[in-house]
């Protein structure tokens, strides 16, 4: 025992076990940390976005045309403003979007028809959601809409793309269906100039509810982003407390192991002593 003093008790650290366990705990240490920083920054992104939602959606609608022109990017501080457009619908190029989701998570569509401008232009009116019918292929048994001119009021959104969606594109789909919508694409396929973004229809509320108009988008929740980046922190503080703990338990264990030869060999040494003979009796 006195030996392995000598020679450090800790020296089993040298070993290539516990070399690449201490290697792993110098991964792990900036790696949990880097990943509660991630998580922080969706935090405050989130918290972000719903202060950007809460302001949208509070302030006094505007024309769509103070806010987007042919060809322009809707930026994000003018994302889910409340807009008005003042036209008629043309039905004729009429579209549905495809692979869409309900408010309770059924899948359809969402209708998409241009609305001519009183003043000039077109804008793009997603009218809401309606349920796929048996062949998905088939445009849909979409409900008329107003004739004459209409005054709608609604969202504003930003184009759709792959990269922004996730959405994949789709070239080869049957006629009037898309997978994005996108007002280049869809100035593209009806010759004529298209402002930017689309309007998310709020009113009027069609009759039936059908389509189902999209509800607002949500700006309450936070998710639990900020409790997974304080968990990740607690594993990085936790992950060198555990290697002290495992090398501490470690050399008890071999402080054992050394206490237990020591006295193996000390009762090995001694000589055996002659058994002492009994008293005879008389």
């Amino acid at each position: 025992m006195t030996q392995l003093y000598r020679h450090g008790v800790y020296r089993f650290l040298l070993t290539r076990q516990w070399l690449l366990l201490a290697l792993l705990v110098l991964v792990l240490i900036p790696t949990m940390v880097e990943l509660g920083f991630w998580q922080l920054h969706r935090h405050e992104h989130k918290v972000a976005q719903n202060a950007l939602i809460s302001r949208s959606l509070e302030a006094e609608p505007v024309p769509v045309t103070s806010l987007t022109s042919p060809g322009h990017t809707v930026p994000r501080s003018d994302y889910y403003r409340t807009v008005t457009a003042t036209g008629t619908y043309d039905t004729a190029h009429q579209v549905v979007v495809r692979r869409r989701t309900s408010t309770d998570g059924r899948i359809g569509v969402h209708v998409l028809i241009p609305l001519d401008l009183k003043g000039g232009g077109t804008v793009l009116v997603n009218r809401g959601w309606l349920p796929s019918g048996d062949d998905q292929r088939a445009f849909p048994d979409v409900p008329a809409v107003p004739k004459g001119e209409v005054t709608v009021t609604g969202r504003l959104k930003a184009d759709e793309t792959t990269g922004s969606s996730g959405i994949k594109d789709i070239s080869d789909l049957p006629d009037r269906q898309v997978m994005l919508i996108n007002s280049a694409q869809e100035a593209k396929r009806l010759s004529r100039p298209v402002l930017g973004g689309y309007i998310e229809q709020t009113a009027p509320e069609p009759p039936g509810d059908s389509p189902e108009l999209i509800a607002d988008p949500d700006h309450d929740s936070i998710g639990p982003h900020m409790a997974y980046a304080v968990q990740w922190w607690l594993f990085a503080a936790g992950v060198p407390v555990g290697f002290v703990v495992l090398a501490r338990r470690e050399k008890r264990d071999l402080l054992e192991a050394a206490a237990k030869a020591a006295a193996g060999e000390q009762e090995k040494s001694e000589p055996e002593r002659p058994e002492k003979p009994e008293p005879a009796t008389a």
